[in-house]
């Protein structure tokens, strides 16, 4: 009986795939891939399935899951900061352990710099590829190297943080592409470079740190931030809970828009970028182009907790999502002529 890809999409969407493969080991990942690729047939490489949209027809391929485990501190870094706050740690993380877990363990030992990326489902190897973000925390900020298979060249690389193209939920691994179904880089593991400390890094994000009581740049404990953000994510519906309908859902459905300080509408966020643009805020679009908190119908709607995610109501078809997605993208644009663009991976559909 065929795999449904349904039943591994936090969205609980998508149809059957042709062939299904976990992988528990780095050679078992790499074997999997590689075997699919010579024989010419579409792969996708799958993780935690928290940022995907899979067509109800399925996957005429090979689906392959990500189940590597195993976190390696350094142990020189490790030492040196037992008897120093101001060290750091270098810590590798496989690819297929689940990212919170990992933002859990850094928080219990005082490793500084994730902590607000708390409650994002999902492993770890998907994170340099979106450039996973929020709450004025990027994983980029902390990641040291990315180890790849590469699908081209047929072997394993390492790329430094400087070559990973980062940007605003992007990098070189969402970029190069493969084939329709995957990039051409499959993350094998992550080392992050991580401070050691008592506190949290600057609060950067005005909801957090209304949300802890604090000000803009000051550093509240690890644990507050953590609790803060999960609380505040669970507001809206963005912590999986099987029992939550606004859960289910792929997180944020559009990214923030990019646009000239001049297109930004009037009373929108706004925030000035490095490259002259000003980032103004996908939700507040959707909110007043008129589309309210539960917006859609009993199959698909947008959240009754934010706008910003599109989520299945227990009867959905993706063919359902994608109607809602574009109504909403459509009257974004005719309201203010902004395109919003959707973030999570298309597989086999597309707005």
């Amino acid at each position: 009986m065929s795999e449904l890809l349904s039943d591994h999409t936090t969205l609980r969407l998508g149809g059957p795939a042709r062939r299904w493969v976990r992988a528990t080991s780095e050679q078992e990942l790499i074997a999997a891939v590689d075997e699919a690729d010579s024989a010419g047939e579409p792969v996708l490489v799958l993780g935690g399935g928290s940022n995907l949209v899979v067509a109800d027809e399925g996957f005429d391929g090979t689906v392959v899951e990500v189940a590597t485990e195993g976190v390696v501190v350094d142990s020189e870094t490790a030492d040196r900061t037992r008897t120093s706050v101001c060290g750091g740690v270098m810590v590798t993380v496989a690819a297929g352990e689940v990212w919170d877990d990992l933002v859990a363990r850094a928080v219990v030992s005082r490793w500084v710099g994730v902590e607000a990326l708390s409650g994002i489902p999902g492993t770890v190897g998907a994170t340099p590829i979106q450039n996973v973000g929020a709450y004025g925390q990027e994983v980029s900020q902390t990641v040291a190297r990315v180890r790849v298979w590469d699908r081209r060249l047929r072997g394993v690389r390492t790329f430094a943080a400087g070559d990973c193209g980062f940007g605003y939920r992007t990098s070189r691994f969402k970029a190069d592409r493969y084939d329709d179904a995957g990039g051409r880089h499959v993350v094998l593991d992550v080392t992050f470079q991580l401070p050691v400390g008592d506190t949290a890094a600057s609060v950067a994000y005005v909801e957090l740190a209304r949300a802890l009581g604090v000000e803009l740049g000051e550093r509240p404990s690890l644990a507050a931030v953590r609790e803060a953000v999960l609380g505040l994510r669970a507001g809206k519906g963005m912590v999986l809970d099987p029992d939550d309908h606004d859960t289910w859902s792929a997180g944020s459905f559009f990214t923030n828009p990019l646009v000239d300080p001049a297109r930004v509408p009037a009373g929108a966020p706004s925030y000035p970028q490095p490259d002259g643009r000003t980032k103004t805020s996908a939700a507040w679009l959707i909110d007043h182009a008129g589309f309210a908190k539960g917006h859609g119908n009993d199959r698909v709607s947008l959240s009754t907790k934010h706008t910003l995610a599109l989520t299945n109501r227990g009867r959905a078809t993706t063919a359902d999502l994608i109607e809602l997605a574009r109504e909403v993208r459509d009257g974004v644009r005719a309201a203010y002529g902004i395109e919003l663009v959707n973030e999570p991976v298309m597989l086999g559909c597309s707005l």
